[in-house]
């Protein structure tokens, strides 16, 4: 009775210091997250900004006026927004085309004239069609149709959430000031705030579900208010001391984390139903509660330990991954599995040894109805043997010929919010102005050449009019357009001119031009030791797998068409990089799958010491595998970074119930009891467990379908029905396979 109470007292106190700690959770979102580690790719790309500066320290405005932009009172609006702007917290430099001027030179020196003439509207239609014919400002501060003007604010490197919310808040301060008829956001900071707000929301939400969800199945299990309240206190402390744990060890929640809430419910379920589900039964047999708790612990909670660590195991899969965030999501789900587990077997057991039947359970018809069930399954399993082993072999050729068409053409649209503003943001600038995806080329002079030479901004300019043959590549830019804009202003601003010079020695008296202009940022489109060169371009949401074909093609011109001996050139950014992830997760989920696949294997041969039992454990989960793999082709669903995880959760759960199967099995043998008898007895004692878990995880992970994050809803999908396909190949495949293998 002491160790019981003490127990329990200690649990409490724990949950004290979780109700604390709760409250330090710390959400994050940054793109660098995703970068793949010891890429070597990545190493370029770091090189490449220690010279340069971010390719995403940007902010961009949309201030769309449908009937035209060009009226007086919104270019004024518009104006007067971007010169407040630059007052902003963490904006270095604001710019839009209504302070734009075109250079022009004049006897008395060089001169400017505005790109928009806002005081001069009969001007506005000359300078509306000037514009959208300007490549250095269409898709990049003004739409084709000149119905939208952008303003573009330059950001702080490296922004942080705190900084972004400070930011986001001013600006939506600061517009709501105007009264523009529609206006849409894209950059760093935007995203930051947004997605961890979504990840907030999801993970309350996908909470508050669950639960509700676990208490609505508790009620139709006990129908007792003492063992609903037994079952949802065990899983509820285990929840809450996992958030505590990640709390005081300072882990940061990511956009993953959504997925937290369900799993601690639903493996706390999972451990708890199995606990009690014996507990009962050794009650109905006789025995009082101290030796019902004993043998509880003893055969179930041996069984439970394996099937946490089994979950656990294939959590750590995940360790293979270059990718930070999947990495994280698999130690914190390996860490709540054992959180769950220890929750379950130390106090869920101390609570229900204050309880008898009656307390726990009611029992009546339901016990007959799950009886007759079981029994009806189990002679199904003898009576369509051959069934049972053909649905098998179709369902395997099914799964391969669906997987063979598994694509991960990644696209950012599709892991942003359903509905919210962001997406619609997001939607809004991939069609009318350019994309969020940067593209950067790293340009190195060659032997003595600098990047301002004369041969080196020529073969520069040849590769940027070599991507503008791409239509999904806008906003192309290089040091090249600072000796276009002076070739320009020589020729009357011309717009023909807007061109190199024709010859060097007019390059070179440019070249002096321009070393002369302070705005010339050595970290913008040049080294301080003008030994590199950066051209920036953006490019639309074409998925991953199409960027990565049009980017070799791209190599491949220029190891041919660019010379060598002048420039080498590396295809880079922030884009590159993420697009990698694709292929790394192919490659990763193998080597993660075949990892635990060996691992478990060998848990299992300690567990039962005998090679058919293995192979009997092993089929039967190697089926819901093939069949989420399946799903992903059938579907066209993009096996990108969150939807990878899937297959660590479904081996990793799939297998618990193959070792209660297997373990109550083993310990019935054992007594002397023959091979049939003990299966039929496996189907009675541990089949309404085994079946009312996988139904519990079933709709548990349907939870997900509420979220607004597609990933999720993905994630949710695929486990909810490929573990209802592991249940059915536990209850159909094992039992043929022990007497295929007389095991």
């Amino acid at each position: 009775m002491k160790i019981r109470i003490a127990v329990i007292a200690l649990f409490i106190i724990l949950a004290g210091i979780s109700s604390y700690y709760i409250f330090q959770l710390k959400f994050a979102f940054d793109f660098e997250q995703f970068f793949p580690k010891g890429d070597p790719d990545l190493e370029v790309f770091r090189e490449f900004i220690k010279d340069f500066e971010t390719d995403d320290n940007f902010m961009l405005i949309a201030l769309r006026r449908p009937e035209g932009a060009f009226e007086q009172d919104f270019l004024k609006k518009v104006h007067d927004l971007t010169l407040k702007s630059r007052e902003l917290p963490y904006v270095q430099e604001s710019q839009s085309l209504t302070k734009f001027g075109y250079p022009v030179k004049t006897p008395f020196g060089i001169t400017t004239i505005p790109a928009i003439h806002i005081d001069r509207p009969e001007l506005y239609e000359q300078d509306r069609q000037r514009l959208i014919q300007d490549e250095r400002f269409v898709y990049n501060l003004i739409s084709p149709d000149g119905n939208t003007l952008v303003v573009y604010l330059k950001m702080i490197d490296g922004i942080q959430l705190a900084q972004a919310r400070e930011f986001m808040k001013a600006l939506d301060a600061l517009i709501d000031t105007y009264d523009f008829p529609e206006y849409h956001y894209m950059g760093r900071p935007y995203f930051q705030k947004e997605l961890v707000a979504m990840q907030q929301r999801e993970v309350t939400i996908s909470a508050l579900i669950s639960g509700l969800l676990v208490s609505i199945v508790m009620f139709f299990i006990f129908r007792r208010a003492w063992g609903i309240f037994v079952a949802l206190i065990s899983i509820g402390l285990g929840m809450l001391l996992f958030f505590g744990l990640l709390g005081a060890t300072g882990r940061e929640l990511n956009a993953m984390s959504a997925l937290y809430p369900v799993l601690m419910i639903i493996v706390g379920t999972s451990d708890v139903i199995h606990i009690m589900s014996k507990y009962v039964d050794e009650l109905r047999k006789g025995h009082p509660k101290d030796k019902a708790i004993v043998t509880t612990i003893r055969e179930i909670g041996l069984a439970t330990l394996l099937t946490s660590l089994t979950t656990a195991i294939g959590f750590c899969t995940l360790l293979t991954s270059r990718i930070g965030p999947i990495r994280d999501f698999g130690v914190n789900a390996a860490v709540g599995v054992v959180v769950a587990y220890i929750t379950v077997i130390l106090f869920t057991t101390a609570l229900l040894s204050f309880f008898h039947t009656d307390q726990i359970v009611k029992l009546g018809r339901s016990q007959l109805f799950w009886e007759n069930l079981l029994e009806k399954t189990y002679r199904y399993t003898i009576s369509h043997r051959r069934g049972i082993t053909w649905g098998t072999l179709i369902l395997t050729v099914l799964c391969a010929v669906g997987i063979s068409q598994i694509n991960t053409n990644y696209n950012v649209i599709n892991n942003l919010p359903r509905g919210e503003k962001i997406t619609k943001d997001f939607i809004f600038f991939e069609k009318e102005l350019t994309g969020f995806r940067p593209m950067e080329f790293a340009v190195y002079a060659q032997g003595d050449h600098l990047a301002t030479d004369w041969e080196v901004v020529q073969e520069i300019e040849k590769i940027e009019d070599h991507l503008r043959k791409f239509d999904g590549i806008r906003a192309i830019s290089s040091v090249t357009a600072l000796y276009k804009s002076i070739n320009q202003m020589n020729a009357n601003n011309r717009q023909d001119a807007y061109a190199l010079p024709e010859t060097e020695s007019k390059f070179r008296s440019y070249r002096r031009l321009v070393d002369q202009m302070p705005k010339l940022s050595a970290n913008v489109m040049l080294s301080k030791d003008r030994k590199k060169a950066r051209i920036t371009s953006r490019i639309l949401d074409m998925g991953s797998d199409t960027i990565k074909v049009m980017g070799q093609r791209i190599d491949d011109w220029i190891a041919t068409a660019v010379d060598t001996s002048l420039v080498e050139v590396d295809r880079t950014g922030t884009g590159l990089i993420i697009d990698k992830n694709a292929e790394y997760v192919r490659r990763n989920l193998l080597e993660g799958l075949g990892v635990a696949v060996i691992i478990i294997s060998l848990l299992m041969a300690l567990l039962f010491r005998n090679w058919r039992m293995l192979i009997i454990s092993i089929i039967p989960n190697l089926i819901p595998l093939l069949l989420a793999g399946a799903l992903l082709g059938y579907l066209s669903i993009e096996l990108e970074a969150g939807v990878a995880i899937v297959f660590a959760v479904i081996f990793g759960i799939a297998v618990d119930d193959s070792i209660h199967f297997l373990s109550k099995y083993k310990l019935t043998r054992v007594k002397g009891i023959e091979r049939e008898e003990a299966i039929r007895i496996t189907f009675r004692e541990t089949g309404k467990a085994i079946i009312l878990t996988s139904l519990i995880l079933f709709f548990g992970f349907l939870v997900m379908l509420f979220s607004i994050h597609p990933p999720s809803v993905v994630i949710g999908l695929l486990i909810s029905i490929t573990l209802i396909s592991a249940l059915l190949s536990d209850l159909l495949l094992i039992p043929l396979l022990i007497r295929w293998l007389r095991a």
